[in-house]
């Protein structure tokens, strides 16, 4: 007997959403995947068509199941399976915080030294609002 889903934490682990099966399921058990704006059990089967929310650290990533599939693949073959429907301002915030909490550093200079590290660290502490 096919069943007509599969369970969501093995399916976001097979198109690679999370390097690992146990890291999809704690997503989902602590409430950071959800369908049709309500968080889901690890054992919720998806079917295709379901769009999916997941929340990975301050992206808030959004897709849909367009095939199902139980084991993991490549990753040539696992984008086959879902469509990536994230608005692009998701991702522009993403970038936004990585390069606010970038610091240059010119080569050769070595690691900075304990009062340089405790500047860098006031400094973002006031970039970020």
């Amino acid at each position: 007997m096919m069943a007509s889903g599969v369970r969501i934490d093995k399916w976001l682990w097979a198109v690679r959403i999370f390097k690992t099966r146990s890291q999809a399921t704690s997503a989902c058990r602590s409430g950071k995947v959800r369908i049709d704006d309500q968080a889901v059990k690890p054992s919720r089967e998806v079917k295709p068509g379901d769009v999916i929310m997941i929340r990975l650290g301050l992206l808030t990533k959004t897709i849909q199941v367009i095939g199902l599939i139980q084991k993991r693949v490549s990753a040539k073959l696992a984008i086959e399976h879902v469509s990536d429907l994230t608005p692009s301002e998701e991702y522009e915030k993403l970038k936004m915080q990585r390069e606010i909490n970038h610091e240059f550093r010119q080569r050769g200079l070595g690691r900075p030294t304990k009062k340089q590290r405790r500047l860098i660290e006031k400094l973002k502490k006031t970039k970020n609002f």
